[in-house]
């Protein structure tokens, strides 16, 4: 029988989610990948368990992950938190979202008041759960009146079905308007999930971190090295298989061989501040506290370990800042 690490809040630090009362460890895991039905559940299940004995609470999910079998992850997290994390449900943050595909037909994607409803109430039941924390719109829906998904995601919190709601992958536009209905109807929204990394910096030059610090939000990074790319991985080149994700596509702009001399001059940075890059990638996005948590994919416990020992030291230098700045402007 499980029974959780008696410190485990003592490694992870803390954050709120904007002037919300929802707060998370300022990394958390992903199930976006590789925790699905085809994956081996005794080892998925050891690095859960692991996370949680480290301090990380929330895990992330969605209706559409499991590589290709939607609702899968879901499933194989639902089995963890129902034979060992059951004990531990109050001080859990568990995370789903809605909007990409999960079954055939037109409700089977999409933000409509349809898919909302329904889509809470299957997720509910793959995660065994009577409610999760936090809700998302998985994407922009232009089929749909955002009005009609505001209402919908405001209608899953008054059933008691989410105690929170976000957004992901809403740009700067549209999450204006979506927290403007959010605001009329006093729904409980507190983040917009976002591809943001030291190579991608949307958030910042679409004015999307600005917005969600003037709204008392805070932003969830994923993807924050890049599917590996930030890490001591590809100092010595970028094969040819490497597949970086639609977000992050201008990353290659100039060529992969101009990344290759970035990363090493950050790993260079890295090293003297006494960090790996990874871990120095992960606490540069952690530099702001508008970034409420950066979500990390990994299946190794190993890796695990390395990434949140970057929480160790989030502070940067003026001139740290300004080399870090001058090197991926170039990327």
């Amino acid at each position: 029988m499980y029974h959780a690490n008696p410190d485990r809040y003592g490694h992870v630090p803390v954050r709120h989610a904007g002037t919300s009362g929802l707060m998370l460890p300022v990394v958390s895991l992903g199930l976006w990948q590789h925790f699905g039905s085809a994956d081996p559940f005794a080892a998925r299940r050891d690095v859960i368990l692991a996370a949680f004995d480290r301090g990380v609470f929330h895990f992330d999910c969605a209706n559409h992950y499991g590589d290709g079998d939607f609702g899968s992850s879901e499933a194989l997290l639902g089995q963890v938190l129902g034979a060992d994390l059951r004990a531990y449900r109050d001080e859990l943050v568990i995370s789903t979202k809605v909007g990409y595909e999960i079954h055939p037909g037109p409700y089977g994607t999409g933000t409509s008041r349809k898919a909302v409803m329904q889509s809470i109430d299957s997720s509910l039941q793959r995660l065994q759960l009577d409610y999760v924390d936090l809700f998302y719109a998985h994407r922009f829906d232009e089929t749909v009146n955002v009005a009609e998904t505001v209402r919908a995601l405001d209608d899953v919190v008054r059933a008691g079905k989410a105690l929170y709601i976000g957004v992901s992958n809403f740009e700067t536009p549209q999450a204006q308007e979506a927290i403007g209905l959010f605001q009329q109807l006093g729904t409980p929204f507190v983040v917009n999930q976002m591809s943001y990394n030291l190579f991608n910096r949307n958030v910042e030059t679409s004015g999307q971190l600005a917005l969600l610090r003037e709204h008392g939000a805070g932003l969830v990074a994923y993807g924050p090295l890049s599917e590996g790319l930030l890490s001591d991985r590809y100092l010595g080149g970028i094969p040819d298989t490497f597949k970086i994700h639609p977000t992050n596509q201008a990353t290659f702009s100039r060529g992969k061989d101009e990344v290759v001399h970035c990363l090493n001059q950050l790993n260079d940075i890295a090293h003297d501040r006494g960090q790996t890059l990874a871990q120095m990638a992960l606490a540069w996005l952690l530099r702001d506290p508008v970034v409420t948590s950066v979500i990390i994919g990994t299946t190794s416990v190993e890796h695990l370990e390395d990434n949140l020992a970057a929480a160790e030291n989030l502070t940067f230098s003026a001139e740290e800042l300004a080399r870090i700045e001058a090197l991926t402007a170039l990327s």
